[in-house]
C-alpha cells in the first residue's frame, strides 16, 4: 500500500537537526505550515469565523487543526493527535557563570530523567529563548549557538575509586567547560551576542544545551535512526506530516476536525501554562466551536464523539537487556506502531481508544504492536491520562519503538517513521 504521507528517515533527521529546542521545534512545524496554507493565530486577537487552516504558538506548544470541508452540521467532532516538544537534556542556569581550578564553566543542571552518563564527553551548542525588552515591552528571540561551546568531562579512570566510573551528582559534576581562565566570563552575553541582541536587554531566558553531531541513517542497510530527542520528536514529526495529510483530506471531504497539539514540558510533569495540564487544549476546541456558531450544546456533544490519540515514543525489546522487557510483548523495530497499555493508567489506553487505533493501523495498512510494561518495573507516563482527565476525551496511547529512551542520542528504526506517520494519519481521518 503507498504511503499516505510524506514521512521518511531523511525528513525527520532534518526535522530534528533543525530542532535543538521545545522553541525551534515550533517553528520548524510553523514553517511546514505556512507552506501549506495555514494560518497562525494570536490567542488575544479575535479569530476567523470562515473555516480555514490555522495554528497558534504558545511559549514551546503549538496547536494546528484545519476546519475546511465543513459543511455547517453542529457538533462536528475532533480527533487529535497529541505529542510533546520537550526532551530531556542540561539547562543553563540562572546565575551560569563559575570558576573551578583554573577553568571557566557554565552552571547546568538536569532538566526531566536525561540519562545523565550519555551527557558526558559530548560537543555541547546551546538553544532556546530569550525574553529582551523591546521599546515599553518585550519580545522573544530564538537563540542558537552550533559551535561547540560546552563539554562535560567524564573523570579519568584513573581517579575512580573502583575503576567503575562514578555516581553522578547532578550538583557537583555537571557543570560544562567552555574555556580557561581564573577571571569569570558573562556567558549570558556571549549567547546575546550570537543572537544579536544587546546583552543588557536580555531580561529572561531558557537555554538548553544540545548534541551537535547530526541525525543520521546507521547500520550496514542504513536501516537505522540515530539522532538526539527521537522521545518526542519522532512523534512531532509524525504528527505533523499526519496533520498536513488530513488538511488535504478534509478539504475534499467533511470528516471529524483534524488537530494537532503539541506540548512543552511533558518530562517535568506538564504542570505549566503551556503543558498538557493548562487549559491550552481546551481553550483552542471551545474557541473552534463557538467561532463556527456551536452553542455550549453543540460543543459538549462534539467532545463526546472526539478521540484523542496521545503520541509518543515506545520501548523496543533490548537485545542486550531482554529480561528488562515483559516477556509476552516483545517490540520490535521495524514492526510498526505500538500500541501502549497499562492496567493502573500510567497510560491512557482502554478498549474504546484501542479500537480506533487498530482501526487506524489498519486502514493504513501498518501492522499494529502492544506494548506492557514488566509488572515488577515502574513504568513511565505520558501526556495521554492528561489529556482524558482534563478534557474526558476517549483517549489512547501510542507510539513508535526505540531504543536509549532519554539518552542524549536515541535509535529507531527507519522504516517505522513512515509507518508511524501513516497511521496517526489515518486516525485523522476515519474513513467510518
Amino acid at each position: 500500500m503507498p504511503s499516505m504521507t510524506r514521512a521518511d528517515a531523511p525528513g525527520l533527521c532534518n526535522f530534528v537537526d533543525l530542532s535543538p529546542s521545545p522553541f525551534h521545534v515550533c517553528a520548524t512545524a510553523a514553517a511546514a505550515l505556512g507552506e501549506a496554507g495555514f494560518v497562525q493565530l494570536e490567542e488575544s486577537q479575535p479569530w476567523p469565523a470562515e473555516p480555514g487552516r490555522y495554528f497558534l504558538i504558545r511559549g514551546g506548544s503549538l496547536v494546528a487543526w484545519s476546519t475546511e470541508g465543513d459543511d455547517g452540521d453542529p457538533a462536528r467532532p475532533f480527533r487529535i493527535v497529541g505529542g510533546h516538544t520537550d526532551s530531556p537534556n542540561l539547562r543553563v542556569k540562572q546565575h551560569p557563570d563559575l570558576i573551578s581550578a583554573g577553568w571557566r564553566l557554565v552552571g547546568l543542571e538536569p532538566y526531566g530523567g536525561a540519562w545523565l552518563n550519555s551527557w558526558l564527553d559530548r560537543d555541547l551548542g546551546v538553544s532556546g529563548r530569550l525574553t529582551v525588552r523591546s521599546g515599553s515591552g518585550t519580545t522573544d528571540v530564538l537563540a542558537r549557538i552550533d559551535d561547540p561551546v560546552l563539554r562535560v568531562p567524564q573523570l579519568a579512570i584513573h581517579l575512580s575509586e573502583d575503576r567503575k566510573g562514578v555516581h553522578l551528582d547532578p550538583q557537583r559534576h555537571l557543570s560544562g567547560v567552555w574555556g580557561i581562565g581564573t577571571e569569570p566570563r558573562s556567558f549570558m552575553a556571549y549567547v546575546a551576542e550570537h543572537a544579536g541582541v544587546e546583552p543588557g536587554d536580555v531580561l529572561g531566558w531558557e537555554l538548553m544545551t544540545h548534541d551537535l553531531a547530526p541525525s543520521s541513517l546507521v547500520g550496514a542497510d542504513r536501516d537505522l535512526v540515530s539522532a538526539p530527542r527521537l522521545d518526542n520528536q519522532a512523534t512531532c514529526y509524525a504528527g505533523l506530516q499526519a496533520m498536513l495529510h488530513a488538511a488535504d483530506h478534509v478539504a475534499a471531504q467533511s470528516g471529524p476536525v483534524p488537530l494537532l497539539a503539541l506540548f512543552d514540558h511533558e518530562e517535568v510533569g506538564s504542570m505549566s501554562d503551556r503543558g498538557a495540564f493548562s487549559d491550552l487544549l481546551n481553550t483552542v476546541l471551545e474557541r473552534i466551536a463557538l467561532v463556527r456558531g456551536d452553542g455550549r450544546e453543540e460543543y459538549l456533544r462534539a467532545l463526546a464523539g472526539s478521540v484523542v490519540a496521545s503520541g509518543d515514543m515506545a520501548h523496543a525489546t533490548h537485545p542486550n537487556y531482554p529480561d528488562r522487557h515483559e516477556p509476552a510483548h516483545r517490540i520490535a523495530v521495524g514492526g510498526g506502531p505500538v500500541l501502549k497499555v497499562n492496567q493502573n493508567l500510567r497510560y491512557a489506553t482502554d478498549a474504546a481508544g484501542a479500537a480506533a487505533f487498530a482501526l487506524a493501523c489498519e486502514q493504513a495498512g501498518v501492522p499494529l504492536q502492544r506494548y506492557v510494561h514488566r509488572a515488577d518495573l515502574p513504568c513511565g507516563s505520558t501526556i495521554g491520562p492528561i489529556t482524558a482527565s482534563r478534557t474526558g476525551l476517549t483517549t489512547v496511547d501510542v507510539g513508535a519503538p526505540q531504543l536509549a529512551m532519554h539518552s542524549a542520542r536515541e535509535l529507531m528504526g527507519a522504516a517505522d517513521v513512515r509507518s508511524y506517520a501513516d497511521a496517526l494519519a489515518a486516525f485523522l481521518t476515519p474513513t467510518a
